[in-house]
């Protein structure tokens, strides 16, 4: 179900362009718009650039491409604080990386890191964030509230206090498997209010049950953003209710996973289906399934960009899950 927006005032704002190509960071930066370029795994290339993140996840299929966004207008870019950020179009890009070695393991820093990235969008105009990404290492380490996941969403609460209390941002939490343990979160924000959408068949996020930590989950499960001409997917998993189902079967988690997914789409009142021009990516928890998962999608997604990922789910049980857009 589509949820509140804001403000009503008319969107103008078209959603930035996010595909995949094959192609070097210098050479995308270069091009007119380009907000954001992400690299994947440790044979990423590298830059300067504040408009590029590495990505600590690794991608399963090689060559890795890289992640562009794009939007019409002139980008500007730079440095605060740890955070790197680049604007233009009204839209926002910003991104912190932190070591846990200097912040105190998960929970402090990502209490630091959403204290820093919510006090730089508050002093923003584009201050209405749309999506968030959060990489953590080892995120299912730790038994009951001591899970590294739970953790992080102590820390990630406690950092953006009172930022989103009109409601939360679509978002997706996966754990890499980098040598450091590096917490990296980035954002897409824009000037203008995006509608919040939920999934009927699901549990909103933030109203889970204590048996799954302290602090629940803060996100929502999608986001249309202001213009209405593209949906930000959060990270979708076979969640039903707020129980995994499925447990230690992959086929029955995929099925129940695009389940999920048709079922945003009808919420956000999109026709179903996903194209082309829908990007997403499948973070796969054993790189052993990733043919299995690859085939599933091939046949029931045709044509659809998806990149796919070595990433650990936030549940243990959990074997996959999948975010990215779709326009309208």
């Amino acid at each position: 179900m589509v949820q509140g927006c804001e403000n009503v005032k008319p969107a103008l704002r078209r959603a930035p362009q996010v595909s995949y190509r094959h192609d070097k960071p210098e050479a995308v930066l270069g091009e007119p718009g380009t907000l954001a370029v992400f690299g994947f795994g440790t044979g990423a290339a590298r830059s300067e650039d504040p408009r590029w993140l590495g990505v600590d996840l690794e991608g399963i299929d090689a060559p890795v491409p890289v992640e562009i966004w794009q939007v019409a207008g002139t980008v500007s870019q730079g440095r605060e604080g740890d955070v790197q950020w680049s604007a233009g179009d009204g839209w926002l890009f910003a991104a912190i990386t932190l070591d846990e070695n200097n912040h105190g393991g998960p929970r402090d820093t990502a209490h630091e890191a959403y204290g820093q990235l919510c006090r730089f969008v508050a002093g923003r105009r584009e201050r209405h964030v749309q999506r968030i990404w959060n990489y953590l290492s080892d995120i299912n380490e730790g038994e009951g509230d001591a899970e590294r996941y739970k953790l992080f969403c102590d820390g990630r609460a406690t950092g953006m206090g009172s930022f989103f209390a009109e409601g939360f941002p679509a978002a997706t939490a996966i754990g890499h498997h980098a040598s450091a343990p590096r917490l990296q979160i980035y954002l897409l924000a824009c000037d203008e209010a995006g509608l919040r959408v939920e999934n009927p068949r699901q549990v909103s996020a933030w109203r889970y049950p204590r048996q799954y930590g302290r602090t629940p989950p803060s996100f929502a499960r999608a986001m249309m953003l202001p213009a209405g001409d593209a949906l930000a997917i959060s990270g979708t998993a076979a969640v039903v209710g707020h129980a995994s189902a499925h447990e230690d079967d992959l086929l029955a988690q995929l099925g129940e996973t695009l389940t999920n997914l048709e079922t945003l789409l009808h919420s956000a009142g999109m026709t179903a289906g996903f194209d082309t021009q829908s990007p997403l990516k499948a973070y796969v928890r054993q790189p052993t399934d990733a043919p299995v998962v690859r085939d599933f999608l091939q046949q029931r997604l045709p044509g659809v960009p998806v990149l796919l990922l070595h990433g650990d789910i936030c549940r243990q049980e959990l074997l996959v899950e999948i975010d990215g857009w779709r326009y309208a």
